[in-house]
């Protein structure tokens, strides 16, 4: 999906944050009231009880109950003797996700309802909305501003549309005129957070269920959902579907609902949570439900409400591997895991790949980092590339012989930009080759000296990231016998 592009909507049952999409497409405030109905303003203990009765919980990935938040900020604010400002994350820097951008563009009072909300409980200052700067949803937002009075001073800050920049931490950073990273160490936004005052941060979905959840009641509330889990869930749907969209659906409702919407074709496995989530099998995916719980109960993960498809006719490995290049060159870079332990393990899962090693040295690179990260980089990059190793065995297998599982990469993950439009792979002309051993020293990652010391490589591409060595060695090859060649 392009961004300036919002995808298609679509619902399984009955609809509430995309309520009115079908009459209104945008609801302005006029066609919003008609569709919800009014809300007032609530007291603090009243707010607290709505949200655990809700059991609310962050849709950003992290799924923290937002009372506990709330309650955290409340305590904050008395102890220090200081004001709260509440900030809504609309940044949604992932690629592969647009529910966020889907509230921005077609339900902005929404997001505007539950951060007014928040701000009059927690007799805040300032709210202040982060967006990405790819222009997806900012007008929305500013138009639906000017319709109304917001009960404090509203502002609109813009953050570089990149995955590390969504994280809590970074926004705050942002917002407080700082690079746009998280912070080198670990701190509670409750605590000090904007401006160094005592911070309720939440995502665009959070405050918008908030707002449906005010208007409802929680018994109401829960008349949708699971026990554990009420309401609805907003999901983005990209990959292999053969319709693409932002899907509300009611949480516990079977995955294959949602698949069968979206026209989902056979696949090889299902990413489900985005870039920091967890690959689960076609067989798991018959099982699941969406929830937390349900998903878990299958090894899969709900995070940022994301679920991409891999096709049949690509590469998974291949795919995965261009995910954890992409997560590596994202990260802060500020601290070890970050800067040296996510190159490593981008590495580790591109030789995997290309056959040269085996698992264990995904599972070792990914252990280094796991736990040690000042965010949950780190953490989330190790889990997606464990979780691909574990699904994929079989293609993993294929690759450990050195032919690869014979499919090319198509780039079907989101990802920016397109998949290695030049693939080479390397060539050897053995009635020339005399066995000089040169080439395994300038490239040792790719090229080993077998038994009888001639050069032994995977038939497989040359990782973009190696092409520039591959190329030296094809140069210091005495007899010319290597060389480098477009891969069919």
């Amino acid at each position: 999906m392009m961004r300036t592009a919002v995808p298609p909507v679509a619902c399984v049952g009955e609809p509430r944050l995309t309520a009115g999409f079908a009459e209104y497409g945008r609801l302005d405030l006029r066609a919003h009231e008609e569709v919800h109905g009014p809300i007032g303003p609530m007291e603090p203990a009243q707010l607290l009880q709505l949200a655990e009765g809700m059991q609310l919980k962050g849709k950003g990935g992290a799924g923290f109950p937002f009372a506990r938040k709330m309650r955290a900020v409340l305590e904050s604010c008395e102890r220090q003797d200081l004001a709260a400002v509440v900030v809504v994350n609309a940044t949604e820097g992932e690629p592969a996700s647009w529910k966020d951008k889907v509230l921005l563009t077609r339900a902005p009072h929404l997001i505007l309802d539950g951060a007014a909300l928040a701000a009059y409980a927690l007799d805040a200052d300032e709210i202040v909305i982060g967006v990405a700067d790819d222009g997806v949803g900012r007008d929305s937002l500013m138009d639906a501003l000017d319709e109304r009075r917001m009960p404090v001073q509203t502002t609109i800050v813009t953050v570089p549309h990149r995955f590390i920049s969504g994280e809590g931490g970074a926004l705050v950073n942002g917002i407080n005129g700082l690079p746009h990273i998280p912070p080198g160490t670990k701190k509670r936004s409750s605590d000090s957070g904007v401006s160094g005052l005592p911070t309720l941060l939440s995502n665009a979905e959070t405050f918008s269920q908030l707002a449906i959840g005010a208007r409802l009641g929680p018994y109401e509330y829960a008349a949708l959902g699971t026990d554990d889990e009420p309401g609805t869930v907003l999901l983005t749907v990209t990959g292999a579907a053969g319709r693409p969209a932002v899907v509300e659906c009611t949480a516990g409702m079977p995955l294959r609902d949602v698949l069968d919407l979206c026209e989902v074709p056979d696949v090889q496995g299902i990413l489900m949570g985005g870039y920091h989530g967890k690959w689960i099998t076609p067989e798991a995916a018959e099982k699941a439900e969406v929830s937390r719980k349900g998903l878990a109960a299958v090894g899969g993960t709900l995070g940022a409400g994301i679920i991409v498809p891999l096709g049949v006719d690509t590469c998974p490995l291949g795919e995965a591997a261009q995910v954890v290049r992409y997560l590596a060159g994202e990260s802060a870079g500020q601290c070890g895991p970050c800067k040296m332990g996510l190159p490593d393990l981008a590495r580790a899962v591109d030789l995997a790949v290309a056959g040269s090693q085996p698992a264990d040295v995904v599972r070792a690179a990914a252990g280094e980092v796991k736990g040690r990260g000042a965010c949950s980089h780190p953490d989330g990059t190790a889990r997606f590339a464990l979780s691909a190793i574990e699904v994929f065995a079989e293609d993993l297998r294929l690759h450990s012989t050195g032919d690869g599982c014979g499919r090319r990469v198509k780039g079907s993950m989101g990802l920016p930009g397109a998949p290695d439009a030049n693939p080479q792979k390397l060539t050897l002309d053995w009635s020339r080759c005399d066995g000089h051993g040169l080439c395994a020293h300038v490239v040792p990652d790719f090229i080993r000296l077998d038994a009888n010391g001639y050069p032994a490589f995977p038939a497989t591409p040359v990782p973009t990231w190696l092409r520039e060595g591959a190329l030296k060695a094809v140069k210091v090859c005495p007899e010319l016998a290597l060389r480098l060649a477009k891969a069919e």
